[in-house]
């Protein structure tokens, strides 16, 4: 459960609706009320991190072009809490439990041009230049904490000197919220009830911008154990994946899962919340169909038999399932040996007789990126960049080195052998045999990549290397 924080904000015009354990406040909000909820929340609870763009800069030139119909052309910015107080002059002192859940629901774009908005009139108020470099929230959310005094300066100023006409304050205009509150705080049921019910709410809010996949199975918590295991084995890859939509990082989450099902296929299919068998993605999808291998990943996730809620919360972050557990591990550990693949595969495609920088495609990648690093370590190799479609269907192959042992009441995946000695003693044998595959399709990656013979050649090529067959 993450730390309590605290925001007052004050409508105008509100109105109360109130249907089961759900109690709705919408109305209008100043912008200086909307300073505090800056300085306290970030946007745990939306799906998407923000991000500036023609999103933004549009928000932000209505509210220059005219604040007094500003609220009429946005639909401003939803948000919850499982416990408030209600004061005076229809203020509400808002306490945010668990930032996963509460806080900003749906409006992250409309808070951070709001945002940016304010620190830009106050920097421009103290003779400084406004930044007008791109932000993501998290990027806003360092320079609003660097330059926090003078937006408390500038709201002084405004508050003392403010003009006769209250529309034109700079702080004045208003914008459209929507507050969503249990509608009884006594009754612990009720506000159990409405903590609930704060997920679907978030998705279907976000439904409506065709939320993806991947951003509905991180706000349900579902990236946090494979997060948590990459965090201790190789920190600096975890920092540099995009566990959230458009919190910026190179690796995208879609790949990191796509891996995952190299280990998960070995398991049980598991039953879903509807009730179905959760089979495996086809070899070829982790290559072709990463937007399939995210599907099923959320809903082995959302399975009663692989995860549970932790008391207080309705995420689903614990993992249940010992042998999934144990596939997670083995995951975590895919993104460096493909890194070693990718690395290794041209010189030992040469030296089995082939020339792989004669290959169009090869050629075509390599004048089109200068720069020469390995997919997840980004270490730089002096190697000839391989196309993906050559790659899956080896890095596929390394399940011909695990199993499922049975370890007392409970099953893990686990490696048959030491991965990276594998690679270093027998990769020179499973290309020789996994080579042959490219010329049936022109060594066309696309059409390597997504035939299925190219994934059972190659892990027949790691099963016979591990049996001694050189």
């Amino acid at each position: 459960m993450s730390e309590t924080r605290t925001a007052t904000i004050k409508f105008d015009q509100s109105t109360r609706q109130e249907l089961g354990s759900i109690a709705k406040v919408v109305g209008l909000v100043k912008a200086k009320s909307l300073i505090q909820l800056i300085d306290q929340i970030d946007l745990e609870a939306n799906p998407r991190s923000s991000r500036t763009g023609a999103v933004t800069n549009g928000i932000q030139e209505s509210i220059e072009s005219d604040q007094l119909t500003f609220p009429f052309k946005t639909k401003g910015i939803l948000l919850a809490a499982s416990e408030y107080t209600l004061l005076d002059r229809d203020r509400y002192n808002l306490r945010f439990g668990d930032l996963q859940t509460e806080g900003i629901l749906d409006g992250g774009h409309n808070m951070l041009a709001i945002g940016l908005y304010i620190m830009k009139e106050a920097l421009e108020f103290a003779g400084f230049d406004a930044p007008r470099r791109a932000f993501a929230w998290a990027d806003f959310k360092g320079a609003w904490a660097e330059n926090r005094e003078v937006i408390e300066q500038y709201r002084e100023h405004m508050r003392v000197l403010r003009p006769q006409d209250a529309g034109d304050d700079g702080l004045d205009f208003y914008v459209p919220v929507e507050l969503l509150i249990p509608s009884d705080l006594d009754d612990p049921v009720t506000v159990d009830e409405f903590k609930s019910t704060l997920l679907d709410i978030c998705s279907a809010r976000n439904n409506n911008v065709q939320l993806s996949v991947s951003a509905k199975a991180n706000q349900k918590g579902y990236f946090e154990p494979l997060k948590a295991l990459m965090e201790r084995i190789d920190p600096s890859l975890a920092e540099r994946v995009e566990w959230k939509t458009n919190d910026g990082g190179e690796i995208r989450v879609d790949d990191i899962v796509a891996l995952s099902w190299i280990p998960l296929a070995l398991i049980d299919p598991v039953t879903d919340q509807a009730g179905r068998l959760v089979e495996p993605p086809a070899p070829s999808k982790l290559y072709s169909g990463k937007g399939d291998c995210m599907k099923r990943f959320e809903r082995l996730m959302g399975s009663s038999e692989v995860t549970v809620s932790p008391s207080g919360s309705y995420r689903r972050d614990e993992v249940k399932s010992a042998v999934v557990q144990s596939a997670f591990e083995i995951a975590v550990q895919l993104p460096a040996l493909y890194d070693v693949i990718f690395e290794q595969f041209p010189g030992l495609y040469n030296a089995a007789g082939g020339s792989f920088g004669r290959i169009t495609a090869v050629k075509t990648l390599n004048q089109r990126k200068k720069i020469r690093v390995t997919p997840f370590a980004k270490r730089p190799i002096t190697a000839d960049l391989s196309p993906d479609g050559f790659i899956y269907p080896l890095v596929f192959g390394l399940t011909a080195l695990l199993e499922v042992s049975d370890q007392g009441d409970s099953k893990r995946v686990v490696w048959k052998t030491d991965p990276k000695e594998f690679l270093e003693e027998k990769l020179d044998g499973v290309v020789r045999r996994y080579s042959n595959v490219l010329a049936p399709w022109g060594y066309d990656p696309q059409k390597v990549g997504k035939a299925p013979q190219s994934y059972s050649v190659a892990r027949d090529a790691f099963t016979m290397a591990l049996a001694g067959l050189d």
